[in-house]
């Protein structure tokens, strides 16, 4: 498989989660079974008491076997001398003297006997006679409550459905707070966007001469260039409120609460105002209306709706800006796009070398690196990569020094991380056999040579028939210098050089195996894009057919062909031409250059991997000087 480098295009959430139902009754049981537990380790048999008469009690005093007499209301507790434990009942509307002198007892036997009165009243008294009735009714409530918990949680969401869900980074927040120091690259982008921090920092330069700050900014850009990064700094700048949601998070599945969550965001944003709203992926919602296509329906439409009313309607929002994200801006309403509303686009590139080595410093921060680290070779093999793959590049690279317990991290993991971000992890586990080995090192081979050979194609750096991810081998192939334009001279060695490995397996082995089926799909779709998109084709002519996202898309929305079925077989034509030209060039470069073929394909079974030196130290031993030996001789 042959590979050249392309363009490679956390959020709190406030809501409480209710608990499950079934969580909820087995916390309730296991409450209720613990209280049970504790009760029955705390709880004391009662001594054993004897039940006596007053009669019993008058006779204890005369006798002197009693020790002590307590009375609390109409109850009366009796501790004997041996110690044993006793009680009666007397009567409510007398005293026990009375009630003891009506049984025979003098007042000088009562004397010899100490008796207390203790009062039936205070909040323990209440307690202990109310807990053993209250407290299995307290349980059951209790119980009822956990179980009703999910239902009510839900049924009082219907009260906040029309209440915007936007996050708040409050400009205070120094441990979120990201400043344009912060984002590396884009300084075009930068630019149009400090214009927006001084307007909100100073508006009343802006006002005294009659100027208008843009309402609204959108930022286009392919995924992964900054553009959710970029907004947070212009917050950061600012020192300005910052709410931030996504555009699905307008719509649900019921009608106008998405309106309503539009009305009340800019009710918020109103009320910090000077602040920004920045809607992430506005094409959720900002689609063109009236087409029926990618799930349009009228609560969509009336959201949208309601954001076009609240950008430029009646009240004026002067120190309220709206910020958006996307990269399908092409789907976006015109109504949306207009002055008033989002009328200034500010584009964000891929970072070229120079700003590509700026964000890898950035992220290279808090990583100890080891003295070979040379992050400019890195920003050097990494063409077409963006803010979030770079990221993740150094990620990559820190993952595996720690994988292997060093305490730094050396260019080495740099270099591996690059081709794990492109390709993905090797694929240690699948092992070739011999016969695999040798045809896909003579099919990497052929991609290495044609491309090496080939005036137009880029150099190569790396060749491997190491699998990584679905490829079973890969050629790495980078540009000399950063470009922005490619010629069609260069797509056509582009396509032979895909062509490599086909040729060479067919060649050598007389025979085609599955390996080359992507090389042939990349092939042919650079063809057919040279023929309808670029107008590279001389039968056709200088026409564009088809758009960049594939066939022309109508206003309505309604994808249909622009051309008929005589021009579609002329295409057809003109494609399969291409493709056979470029057959035969990479043929006949693969039979003149035989012996470097099998030269690359034996080194490459015997050590797997080809870096750029070593490679080039092969092909110049052949004869073939390396395109950077080209460029130094021609100057």
């Amino acid at each position: 498989m042959q590979m050249k480098n392309q363009n490679l295009g956390k959020k709190p959430n406030n809501q409480k989660k209710v608990p499950n139902l079934m969580n909820q009754i087995i916390v309730a049981m296991f409450i209720f079974i613990s209280i049970t537990l504790v009760y029955t380790l705390v709880y004391k048999a009662p001594e054993d008491i004897k039940e006596l008469t007053i009669s019993d009690v008058a006779k204890g005093i005369k006798d002197q076997s009693i020790g002590k007499i307590e009375v609390v209301g109409s109850k009366v507790d009796l501790t004997f001398k041996d110690e044993t434990k006793g009680k009666a009942q007397k009567e409510a509307e007398s005293s026990l003297s009375e009630t003891l002198y009506n049984y025979g007892v003098t007042p000088e036997e009562l004397a010899n006997t100490p008796i207390e009165i203790k009062n039936e009243s205070g909040f323990g008294y209440w307690i202990l006679n109310i807990l053993p009735f209250l407290l299995p009714v307290l349980l059951i409530v209790f119980f009822i409550w956990m179980l009703t918990r999910q239902v009510k949680g839900q049924g009082m969401q219907a009260f906040t459905f029309g209440q915007s869900k936007a996050r708040i980074t409050d400009p205070n927040d120094k441990n979120n707070k990201v400043t344009f120091k912060d984002v590396a690259g884009a300084k075009e982008a930068k630019e149009e966007l400090k214009e927006i921090v001084d307007f909100l920092k100073n508006p009343k330069k802006f006002l005294d001469i009659g100027a208008r700050i843009p309402k609204g900014v959108l930022l286009t850009g392919a995924p992964g260039t900054g553009k959710t990064l970029l907004a947070r700094a212009v917050a950061g700048e600012a020192a300005v409120p910052f709410f931030h949601l996504s555009g699905s998070e307008f719509v649900e599945m019921f009608v106008g609460v998405g309106a309503s969550r539009v009305r009340d965001l800019f009710k918020m944003a109103k009320r910090a105002a000077p602040a920004i709203v920045f809607i992430d992926e506005i094409d959720a919602v900002g689609r063109v209306r009236g087409t029926g296509v990618g799930g349009g329906n009228d609560e969509r439409e009336q959201t949208l709706n309601q954001i076009l009313v609240e950008m430029d309607g009646f009240e004026p929002n002067e120190k309220v800006i709206v910020m958006a994200a996307t990269n399908r801006s092409d789907v976006l309403d015109p109504a949306l796009l207009r002055p008033g509303r989002f009328d200034r686009r500010v584009i964000l590139e891929l970072p070229d070398r120079a700003d590509r080595l700026e964000i890898l410093e950035i992220h290279s921060r808090k990583k100890p690196f080891a003295e070979d680290v040379n992050l400019k070779v890195v920003a050097e093999r990494t063409p077409g990569f963006s803010g979030a793959d770079l990221y993740s590049l150094m990620n990559e690279g820190a993952i595996l020094a720690a994988r292997e317990d060093r305490k730094k991290v050396a260019q080495f993991d740099l270099i591996r991380s690059i081709e794990k971000v492109m390709m993905g992890p090797e694929r240690k586990s699948h092992l070739l056999s011999k016969k695999e080995k040798e045809i896909t090192a003579y099919h990497e081979a052929g991609h290495a040579l044609v491309a090496s050979v080939l005036p137009y194609a880029d150099p190569v750096h790396k060749v491997s028939i190491v699998s990584r991810g679905h490829a079973g081998g890969y050629t790495l192939k980078l540009p000399l210098e950063e470009r922005r334009l490619q010629s069609k001279k260069e797509f056509l060695d582009d396509i032979a050089m895909s062509l490599g490995g086909y040729v060479a397996e067919e060649m050598i082995f007389g025979d085609i195996t599955t390996g080359p089926s992507n090389d042939l799909q990349v092939a042919t779709n650079l063809a057919r894009a040279m023929v309808t998109r670029w107008g590279m084709s001389d039968e056709i002519g200088p026409v564009a057919l088809e758009s960049d996202g594939g066939r022309t898309m109508f206003g309505r929305g309604v994808e249909d062909k622009e051309y008929g079925e005589k021009t579609s077989e002329t295409i057809d034509k003109e494609v399969s031409k291409i493709m056979n030209e470029a057959f035969s060039k990479a043929r006949e470069i693969l039979k003149d250059k035989k012996t470097v073929l099998d030269a690359i394909a034996k080194k490459l079974i015997e050590v797997e991997t080809l870096e750029q030196e070593e490679y080039n130290q092969i092909i110049i031993a052949n004869g073939i000087l390396p395109k950077e030996k080209e460029v130094e001789s021609s100057k």
